[in-house]
């Protein structure tokens, strides 16, 4: 049986225990909510601090040019390649997810309807991210296509000669369940279908190989894992079999081959960099890079292999330390199976799963709560992220315990902790 000691022991053999120092984690607060948005790296302030007073105040429009603002958004997707699987020159960081997804899921499109015109539908899984299920019906709607949502033992039947594409997130953002990218990109290869990876959960969480799995397209979130600040810039991979094949649909000024030749006509760049759109957000791109850079120096601890194994030695540890609060009404929805397993873990309850977070909230445990689908499909969740660059073992037994005085002395009945915020 695991003791607050055996977790403050832990910590102190754990080699990646230097990177917390890279981030600002306030005092009395577990955070086991970076999957939803990450916390602000010591870096970040200055560096944003330093774009704004320096670079743009003092070199103004020089800066496109004498602080690199111009090529920003390739250098940040570099980075980000890395962690994905990708090669240089295959990411871009730009735009949100959901106009990255727009842009991909068109140019899949365009490419079944060039090469399979009769297929006429997109599959995905039910309980996908909701933006993404919106995307791409309104996609559908525009060009006459279908949408098919299946659960995720139902994906590979789905593909049948008349699906097109198959859009899917890699990590589920409800349960954290994990889909075998390599095998279901084959799957549906081999049956003549394109797939769109949604890395929004994975990306900076878990080992991706997208060269790899061969996959077609994919974006993915920079506020997450990533660390980059809330609404920070996304970002879009193409394989390069396919990057100078198609347009995407939003033909802005930086996707021009040569943009400051102003000419009337569009002529789309070579490669990743006709996935930009309009203006970059530069400050934004400068508090994402802060993120990016913890990576680099996870990099000489061990890189993703190393945060993947911490990651899963925590949400091992959160799981069984859940199991010895019997009698709750708690339940597991996500997979004990690693391989199936992203960096959260997913609680159900049939009731009071709101409050029961937001009573956590109130003593400094910050997790979040995901609505059922009210069918009956699928329950309320209580969520809580593992993002093992800043959260230690110890941080896990006290958010357990925790949660065993909430529901043990029935803190989330309080009327305060049933009201309702915008945000959830």
């Amino acid at each position: 049986m695991t003791t607050l000691t055996d977790c403050r022991a832990l910590d102190a053999r754990d080699a990646l225990r230097p990177l917390r120092d890279h981030f600002v984690l306030p005092e009395g607060v577990i955070y086991l909510d970076g999957n939803s948005l990450g916390v602000l790296p010591k870096s970040a302030a200055a560096r944003v601090a330093d774009v704004i007073t320096r670079e743009w105040g003092q070199d103004l429009i020089r800066a496109w040019n004498s602080a690199g603002w111009f090529n920003l958004p390739q250098r940040l997707g570099d980075k980000i390649a890395s962690l994905i699987g990708a090669g240089p020159g295959e990411v871009v960081a730009t735009d949100s997810t959901s106009v990255n997804l727009y842009k991909v899921l068109s140019a899949a499109l365009n490419m079944a309807a060039e090469d399979a015109p009769a297929r006429k539908v997109i599959v995905s899984e039910r309980s996908n991210f909701p933006t993404d299920l919106y995307i791409a019906e309104g996609l559908c709607r525009e060009r006459g296509y279908r949408l098919l949502l299946v659960e995720p033992d139902e994906i590979t039947a789905a593909l049948t000669p008349d699906a097109a594409v198959l859009m899917l997130t890699h990590v589920n953002y409800r349960t954290g369940a994990m889909h075998d990218m390599a095998a279901l990109t084959q799957a549906a290869h081999a049956a003549g279908v394109l797939v769109v990876w949604d890395l929004a959960h994975s990306a900076g969480a878990v080992p991706v190989d997208l060269q790899g799995a061969n996959a077609d397209f994919a974006i993915g979130c920079g506020y997450k894992y990533l660390n980059g600040g809330p609404g920070a810039p996304a970002f879009v991979w193409v394989h390069p079999r396919h990057a100078d094949r198609f347009r995407q649909p939003l033909s802005g000024w930086w996707g021009h081959a040569a943009p400051f030749e102003f000419t009337p006509d569009y002529r789309p760049a070579p490669g990743i960099t006709r996935y930009l759109c309009g203006t970059q957000p530069i400050l934004s791109l400068a508090a994402l890079e802060c993120g990016l850079e913890v990576f680099g120096a996870a990099e000489a601890l061990g890189g993703m292999a190393a945060l993947r194994a911490k990651s899963l030695a925590l949400t091992d540890l959160f799981i069984s330390l859940v199991e010895r609060c019997p009698g709750h009404g708690l339940g597991l929805a996500t997979p004990r199976e690693h391989a199936q397993r992203g960096s959260q873990v997913c609680l159900t309850r049939s009731e009071g799963a709101y409050a029961i977070v937001q009573a956590l909230v109130a003593r400094g445990v910050i997790g979040d709560f995901r609505a059922g689908s009210g069918d009956g499909r699928h329950p309320d969740i209580l969520r809580f992220g593992f993002t093992p660059l800043y959260i230690g073992f110890e941080d896990v037994w006290h958010a357990v315990e925790h949660l065993k005085q909430v529901l043990e002395a029935a803190e989330w009945k309080r009327p305060e902790f049933n009201q309702k915020h915008a945000v959830t």
